[in-house]
Order: C-alpha cells, then sequence, then structure tokens
C-alpha cells in the first residue's frame, strides 16, 4: 500500500495502553482523522536483550493484544501487529497507510524517550506529524511544580500538591468517537493475524496456571473484585496473608485499565467512604510521584538519587547475592518474598520493601544488583516505580527519612505475617512450626525443630548474617559516606 497520502489518514501506535476505551491517543485521532489504523509493535529493542525466553510480562501481552484485536474487530477495524524494530516499523507502516499523522501515548523512560525521538525525527522526514498524548500517568512531567518552580522530591508535599490541583476534567474519560468505518482497514491487512509466543521466540510461562487474568476484561474483573473490599485496603494491603490489594499493577503497567478511571473511583470513593480508598488513591499517586521524577532526573536510572551516596563501598559478596535472589537466606519472610517472585513474577508490596532492605543493609549489596533482579522478574516492572522504590528503601532516593532506617526482618515477618500463612506457603519446610518460632526458626529449641522436621541448615538454613551485627555494619557503611561527603 503505497502512493500520495489519504486526507484525513491517522495512525495510532499502541504501546503501555492496550486497551479501546478511554485512550488519549485514540481519542484524539478518532477526534481529527476520517480514518484510523491501530498498530501494535512487539519491539525486538525490547525483547532480543532479555535474558529468558519464557518471559510472563510477553505472555501478557500477547494475550492482551490478542483481547485488543478481537475488540476492535468488533468495531469493524483491527489491530496491525509486527514484530521488529519499532523505530523502523512505524515509520514504514505510517508510509505504507499513507496517513497523515502518527498518535501514541506518551513515555518517560529515556530508551523508549530516544525511541520515539528517533521515530518523530523519521516521520518529519516523510512530512508526517507525530503527535503524543499524556495517558500513563495523571499529571506528567512539569505539571505538579513546587511554589519556586521545582520538581518535588519528597512525597508527602507532592501528594498535597497533587490532591490540590486536581479537578473533575483531569480524570474525565477520553471517549472515542467511532464513527461507521473507523478504523477502516485495507483487505489484506485486516485479515493478518498477530503473532504466537512461538514464533516471537518466546516460550510458554506458568502464567495460566497462576491464574493471572490478562488484557481489559481481566482488568475489569480485577478491579469489580477490589471494589468489595477496598473499605479494608488501608490496614490489609500490608499482610501479604491476606487478600487485601487490587492486583492490577501489572494492568496499569500496560495499560489495560485506565489510571484516569481508577483515579476517580479512588478520589470519589476517599471523599464518601474514607481510608481504604485514600490510601489507595495514594499508592496511585506514587506512580505519577515517580513517573515526574525519572522525568525530571533521569540520571536515577543508573546512579543514586542522593549523589553523597552514589559510590558507597558494598562489598557486593555474590555467595550472599545468590541466597538472597534464591531465597535461602534463612529469614522466613525475605525466602518466602524472593520464592513468589521467582514462581509468580509478584510479591506483595510490603515484601518488596522488606527484601530491598535486606538485601542493602543486611547483606550490605548495591541497591542497582536488587533493582535490576527485580526488573527482569517482575511482571508488572515499571522502570520509574521500581527505581524509586529500590532508592526509597537503600536510603539513597528521595525520601524524607534518614538513612538509618533499617527493617529489621524477624519484627516485621511476626508484625505482619503474625500466623505465618504467608512464610507457611512459600516456605513450606517450615510449616509444622508454631505460630511464635516461625519467624525465627534458629532461636527455637532443638525439641521443638525436631517435632517440625526441620534441622537448621539442612531442611532450611542458618541465617546468612546477624541481623543486629549486620544493622551495626550497615549504620556504619552509610555514616562513612555521610561523614565523607562533608
Amino acid at each position: 500500500m503505497s502512493g500520495a497520502p489519504a486526507a484525513g489518514a491517522a495512525l495510532v501506535w499502541f504501546r503501555r495502553d492496550l486497551r479501546d476505551f478511554d485512550h488519549a491517543a485514540l481519542h484524539a485521532a478518532a477526534g481529527s482523522a476520517r480514518t484510523v489504523f491501530c498498530a501494535f509493535v512487539f519491539d525486538r529493542e525490547i525483547l532480543d536483550p532479555l535474558a529468558s525466553r519464557t518471559d510472563r510480562r510477553v505472555e501478557f501481552i500477547l494475550a492482551s493484544v490478542l483481547e485488543l484485536d478481537e475488540a476492535l474487530r468488533a468495531r469493524g477495524g483491527a489491530l496491525i501487529v509486527r514484530h521488529g524494530f519499532a523505530r523502523d516499523e512505524i515509520p514504514a507502516l505510517a508510509q505504507a497507510l499513507g496517513v497523515d499523522e502518527v498518535h501514541a501515548n506518551h513515555d518517560y523512560e529515556p530508551a523508549a524517550i530516544a525511541r520515539d525521538d528517533a521515530v518523530r525525527d523519521a516521520l518529519g522526514a516523510c512530512g508526517i506529524a507525530f503527535n503524543t498524548h499524556r495517558d500513563q500517568v495523571v499529571f506528567e512531567r512539569a505539571q505538579v511544580l513546587t511554589r519556586a518552580g521545582t520538581p518535588f522530591t519528597v512525597f508527602t508535599p507532592y501528594r498535597r500538591a497533587w490532591l490540590a490541583r486536581l479537578v473533575p476534567a483531569d480524570v474525565a474519560p477520553h471517549a472515542v468517537a467511532w464513527r461507521p468505518g473507523l478504523p477502516a482497514l485495507p483487505p489484506e491487512v485486516f485479515r493478518s493475524r498477530p503473532p504466537t509466543l512461538a514464533s516471537l521466540g518466546f516460550a510458554p510461562t506458568n502464567l495460566r496456571t497462576l491464574g493471572i487474568p490478562t488484557g481489559m476484561q481481566g482488568g475489569a474483573r480485577l478491579l469489580a473484585a477490589f471494589r468489595r473490599r477496598i473499605d479494608d485496603y488501608a490496614t490489609a494491603r500490608d499482610y501479604p496473608a491476606v487478600d487485601g490489594t487490587s492486583h492490577l499493577s501489572v494492568h496499569l503497567r500496560f495499560g489495560t485499565v485506565s489510571i484516569r478511571a481508577l483515579a476517580r473511583y479512588g478520589h470519589d470513593t476517599a471523599l464518601r467512604v474514607g481510608p481504604g480508598a485514600q490510601t489507595w488513591l495514594s499508592e496511585l499517586i506514587w506512580r505519577d510521584f515517580y513517573a515526574q521524577l525519572l522525568w525530571h532526573f533521569p540520571r536515577v536510572v543508573e546512579h543514586a538519587f542522593r549523589p553523597t551516596l552514589e559510590a558507597l563501598p558494598f562489598p557486593n559478596d555474590p555467595a550472599r547475592i545468590a541466597a538472597w535472589c534464591e531465597g535461602r537466606t534463612g529469614y522466613p519472610l525475605v525466602d518466602a518474598g524472593m520464592r513468589e517472585l521467582n514462581t509468580t513474577g509478584f510479591m506483595h508490596n510490603r515484601l518488596r520493601m522488606v527484601t530491598a532492605s535486606f538485601l542493602v543493609k543486611d547483606l550490605l549489596v548495591d541497591w542497582r544488583i536488587g533493582e535490576r533482579y527485580f526488573a527482569a522478574r517482575l511482571i508488572d516492572y515499571d522502570l520509574a516505580s521500581n527505581n524509586g522504590g529500590w532508592q526509597w528503601a537503600a536510603s539513597t532516593g528521595c525520601d524524607a527519612q534518614p538513612w538509618f532506617r533499617i527493617f529489621n526482618p524477624v519484627t516485621q515477618s511476626a508484625r505482619f505475617d503474625p500466623t505465618g500463612g504467608y512464610i507457611r506457603k512459600w516456605v513450606p519446610e517450615l510449616a509444622q512450626l508454631d505460630d511464635a518460632s516461625l519467624h525465627a526458626p534458629w532461636l527455637c529449641p532443638a525439641e521443638t525443630l525436631r517435632a517440625a522436621g526441620v534441622t537448621i541448615g539442612r531442611e532450611y538454613p542458618a541465617p546468612l548474617v546477624d541481623h543486629a551485627a549486620a544493622r551495626t555494619a550497615a549504620l556504619a557503611l552509610f555514616g562513612r559516606a555521610a561523614k565523607d561527603a562533608r
């Protein structure tokens, strides 16, 4: 399909926004063009470097792309799917379809920004406009600033400013004006089908076995279920053995739900009900906070936000790193979190904080090593949030608390998994221990361990470190760095 551009044609490039409703780019394209084409690229620039060929994210995306394609076909169109380098595929497709403009939603990661700049240049050379829109977050970039006009670097004042700025228009849905025949596709394009997992070079994972809902329908089901328990969210969210969270993080990551709809629901419910919805809305605001932080300070991808803590002399013991990765540190709550991550691609948020703190401040390992491990395994991996969370736990990032805050893995375990339901699920070799003994099994009397069928160092490892001694070492390491920076 080449030749002179067909006036009034547009191409919508789907990325982290795999839905056909409340979609900023689709809304804009449908409002300005007579014909709208829709496309998604399985970008080799992202997929080729992946170390594992069994990646739950790829499988989640493919399932969601297939559902989106069916939804667009029900409207009389289809989703054009390519497997290649997006910086090449999108300009080539735009030329082949003869469009006047390409629409996409903003991305805030440095690599994505560079990709979009390359696409913009290539399209511009062909006389095709490239228009991008705000869709991943409620407020982006420099929309929420301090009174001095500088970016916020502490969450609480950012949250206050975010809430003070919010008006109904900010979370109003972006309706799509689907006119007859929109999007109209040439027959050969319409008949094309998305690729299979095998054709992308990947093998099936345990995504379906785990029962992780995919696509727009999956996101809608999860939200409907969460609405029934949102009142308890403020307290229940911290207990990993309790179904207290929304489970929507992966759907937010790939845009099968609308952040505007979620924020609107959270805000309206908070006004009527109270703390559960207020706390959940705060978690959504954290996403905006970390996204704007990454945009203003892209150096945080590889460097500490606090330059004074950039070169902490971590020992980075390989044996300790391997034990942490494999969930055999000897601390049951930490091990349970790491085993959940390795098995499911998910980890409860409380455990993300505990395991990150343990790696950095008990095992004295550079936060970047843990951040990369999470990045490779989390199905809901988001650069801004993952990086922000790790730097928060490592005290190298945007945190109002000083660097001497260190999570105690035993007290965290006793407080947030008091009956051991989470530990017993992921560390079954300790399942026969009583609730009081489960959190620090190395302190149990020998007869208690024997009765439970546990020998420390055989069925379950001895602790890698003594927490009290490790805490002292971490305080000394951070203290020296702070002193040297003066």
